[in-house]
């Protein structure tokens, strides 16, 4: 499992990613994030009592990769287009706050968006890739202390 920092103006979030469970979507991100895609973006989606959402680099949730010039990434030896596919029923619930999903517009059109729950969100179960969570309490802390408006300063692969 590969682990991330994403750096915010509330602190740190501490993420463990599931490579093996949803190995595309891991490499979109890592990608991105080896890019610098998501420094200084923010999060611009916010609703307590449900999660958080960022990666849009037009900070309005219409936005993707292909907005900063990125159409593809590597995946596998070979280049995948964006928007990609879903990866589900791999195992992963929104049982429990601090889930790390893409965010999409439908079934197959996921991007560089992503949330990260503060509770249960069952219903989302089979409509968006789970492809990590958060790594302890004070993690899921930050995550339920970000705003809507706050920043991404950074995310670091550790």
């Amino acid at each position: 499992m590969t682990n991330v920092q994403i750096q915010t103006s509330k602190g740190n979030i501490n993420l463990k990613l599931f490579d093996d469970d949803a190995p595309m979507t891991v490499a979109s991100f890592l990608f991105l994030i080896r890019k610098g895609f998501y420094n200084g973006l923010t999060f611009h989606r916010c609703i307590d009592n449900f999660m958080i959402q960022g990666g849009c680099p037009l900070g309005t949730g219409t936005g993707g990769p292909m907005n900063k010039g990125i159409d593809k990434f590597p995946y596998k030896g070979g280049m995948v287009k964006y928007p990609f596919s879903d990866e589900f029923h791999n195992g992963h619930l929104f049982d429990k706050p601090g889930i790390l999903a893409m965010a999409n517009a439908g079934p197959n059109t996921n991007g560089s968006q992503f949330f990260i729950t503060h509770v249960v969100t069952d219903w989302l179960n089979n409509k968006h890739t789970i492809f990590g969570e958060v790594m302890g309490p004070e993690d899921q802390k930050v995550v339920n202390a970000i705003k809507k408006g706050d920043k991404i300063q950074k995310i670091k692969i550790l």
